[in-house]
């Protein structure tokens, strides 16, 4: 029988994940010769080595790995009886962990705010990242769940949609491109482009569309940030494929237009996900159900072609009304 307290396991756990007793000391406002002798301690009950230690970094040994994923599994079923606890008193309390690529941040806010006030006691810790970052987290199960668009191959996952994630061309609004009807992907491939990063789901399906016709485009620009990306295409540094999510009506203004291709809207959705054996906490359940009846309600919530095209047919009325700037903008959103 190995006699350990649950603050020392505490102590190993947050040692174990910053491999380092001065970050762990930290993180839970200790002395770092209070968490060495901690570890020291519970080192001795195990019987075996937890940790070794190459220059100023620890590495855990094989009984370390075993005894930091007991931890978690520890600290997680604890984490489920505490919110279980507070459900069976009618209460809706605990920790929601969430990883969620950063498009989704230009949506997520306008369903998480109406979940915090229907559900104060839930704290929220909210990672926001690139796919490649999410995969990672999701694979090492750091969090209750996650949000992305292009689900990992060769993982035992549960995936449920709940959005769509419809993937558009956007253009600067004076490009000649703009206005015209059913371009084809031919003339389109003809253009320059700027894209996210390798990797990246909404490059991947756009290099999918254009594989099936045999056709490839110039890369003039990669960016690690849609609105990076859509600032190089307002500077008329060539054209890009984006979420629709990431065009809002209000920011229908001079800079960007949507062309309508043949091919486009490229059709996609968004997924929340976890893993398979992973038993979800009350509150993660809250979350997954409340989550896919909120997002039904922002369908309509992002700027079409359709958008544009009015934007652009009351922009050339405007100056023949005499109004000044902000009030022209009023009249195109009010349409």
């Amino acid at each position: 029988m190995i006699h350990a307290t649950l603050h020392q396991l505490k102590v190993f756990e947050a040692t174990a994940r910053h491999g380092s007793f001065t970050r762990a000391a930290e993180e839970l406002f200790l002395t770092q010769p209070t968490v060495s002798m901690q570890v020291k301690q519970l080192t001795k009950a195990i019987g075996l080595s937890l940790f070794e230690q190459v220059g100023k970094r620890l590495y855990l040994t094989d009984a370390g790995r075993e005894l930091y994923s007991t931890c978690q599994e520890i600290f997680q079923r604890l984490d489920q009886l505490e919110m279980t606890v507070a459900d069976l008193k009618g209460m809706k309390q605990g920790k929601l962990r969430l990883a969620v690529i950063t498009t989704t941040k230009y949506f997520m806010p306008r369903l998480l705010g109406p979940f915090c006030q229907r559900y104060p006691g839930i704290d929220v810790s909210l990672t926001v990242t690139n796919h490649e970052r999410v995969i990672d987290r999701l694979n090492n199960n750091q969090d209750d769940l996650y949000v992305m668009s292009q689900l990992p191959d060769n993982m035992d996952i549960k995936s449920r949609p709940f959005l769509e994630n419809p993937l558009v061309v956007v253009a600067p609004l004076d490009h000649p491109l703009a206005g015209e009807k059913q371009i084809s992907l031919k003339r389109l491939a003809e253009e320059s482009f700027i894209m996210r990063e390798p990797g990246s789901g909404t490059r991947g399906a756009f290099q999918k569309l254009l594989d099936a016709q045999k056709l490839s485009v110039k890369v003039r620009l990669e960016l690690g940030s849609n609105e990076a990306i859509k600032q190089a295409v307002a500077g008329g540094l060539g054209l890009s494929v984006l979420s629709r999510h990431t065009l809002m009506p209000e920011a229908a203004n001079s800079d960007l237009t949507i062309l309508d291709v043949e091919g486009f809207p490229i059709s996609r959705q968004w997924y929340v996900v976890h893993l398979a054996g992973k038993q979800l906490s009350v509150v993660a359940n809250t979350f997954l159900e409340y989550l896919c009846d909120a997002a039904e309600k922002l369908s309509g919530g992002f700027a079409g072609v359709s958008d544009w095209a009015k934007y652009r047919e009351l922009k050339d009325e405007l100056p023949s009304l005499e109004l000044p700037e902000e009030q022209q903008k009023d009249v195109v959103m009010q349409g």
